[in-house]
């Protein structure tokens, strides 16, 4: 899609942009929250997909009426590879960030999960042959520098099992690059939205597979009331209204821009941790995450990758 020069709809995409990438970084915050009821990850997760399933089988109704129109259809191959991006982008790397948000402060979690360019990069390096500048092989040393040293004081403020977390989101961030990396050339022929919506359903039903192999369903629907409020929050304004927020506004600046004001989420975290949820905030959290950010910041600069790197939980037309 190419982006406007309208004035008026370049405002609203920013402010799209930004609102998507705070939402979305707050399902840290509203996970957090539903911990304190007892319940644990999958528990979190399940709640989460049952209740966004609804919004995103309508989106998903949406486009394929409107790509039966155009004469769009879908192959075998794109079906298959809907399935492997659903399990991989949404149903493992959720499981693993969850887990691992059990562990781990809200800040830290998404300074991890905003890493997602240099693992891009790395595939681009391993996969595709890249040659790396040296500049950027720099700010990915700077950018793992910074969530060392923001770990190290998690490390010395929170205790021991903030390492098992960080490897949880790490892997997590390392799913979700993978799903980018993957989905490029599927989005080319399915439609960006199209394949959000499929890929979620595809998700949902992965994770409600797991939770009848692994629990008693009853437990689901036993839990306290404030948990099924929490977790309604969650897919509505921390699920859904992100990705149709960011795609919005990917219409209208391009996606390059929007990714830029993907920065937002963890910045936005740092104090709507230490806000809601009671967590330290220290200087040497802040100093660290903005090491963090100016790394990143760098390795999704215009051109800067050879696999295309999106805005979280969207692609790019």
């Amino acid at each position: 899609m190419t982006p406007t020069h309208d004035p008026a709809a370049r405002r609203l995409g920013l402010s799209l942009a930004a609102a998507g990438a705070v939402l979305f970084s707050a399902k840290a915050i509203l996970a957090k929250l539903q911990y304190r009821y007892g319940i644990d990850a999958l528990d979190v997760m399940a709640l989460r997909m049952a209740l966004s399933l609804p919004l995103f089988l309508l989106l998903g109704v949406r486009e394929t009426r409107r790509a039966r129109a155009r004469g769009d259809g879908l192959s075998r191959r794109d079906l298959g590879l809907i399935v492997v991006l659903g399990v991989l982008g949404y149903y493992l790397s959720s499981l693993f960030d969850f887990w691992g948000l059990e562990y781990v402060p809200v800040s830290l979690e998404r300074l991890i999960l905003f890493l997602n360019p240099t693992f891009v990069l790395l595939m681009g390096v391993f996969a595709f042959g890249r040659k790396v500048a040296r500049k950027e092989w720099i700010a990915m040393a700077v950018s793992y520098a910074g969530v060392a040293l923001v770990m190290a004081e998690n490390l010395r403020v929170e205790g021991e099992h903030v390492l098992l977390g960080s490897a949880l989101v790490l892997l997590a961030a390392f799913c979700y690059a993978l799903y980018l990396a993957m989905s490029g050339q599927v989005i080319q022929r399915v439609g960006s939205l199209r394949l959000v919506a499929y890929a979620m359903v595809v998700s949902t039903a992965a994770t409600l597979i797991h939770y009848l192999i692994a629990r008693d369903v009853a437990h689901l629907l036993a839990l306290p009331w404030p948990v099924y409020g929490l977790a309604a929050a969650n897919a509505l304004f921390c699920t859904f209204l992100p990705v149709t927020f960011t795609m919005a506004a990917v219409a209208r600046l391009g996606a390059g821009t929007a990714a830029q004001l993907s920065v937002l989420g963890p910045v936005s975290l740092v104090f709507l941790g230490g806000w809601v949820l009671g967590e330290a905030i220290t200087p040497v959290q802040i100093v660290g995450t903005a090491v963090v950010l100016g790394g990143v910041l760098i390795l999704t600069r215009p051109g800067a990758n050879s696999v295309p790197v999106a805005p979280p939980m969207a692609e790019r037309d």
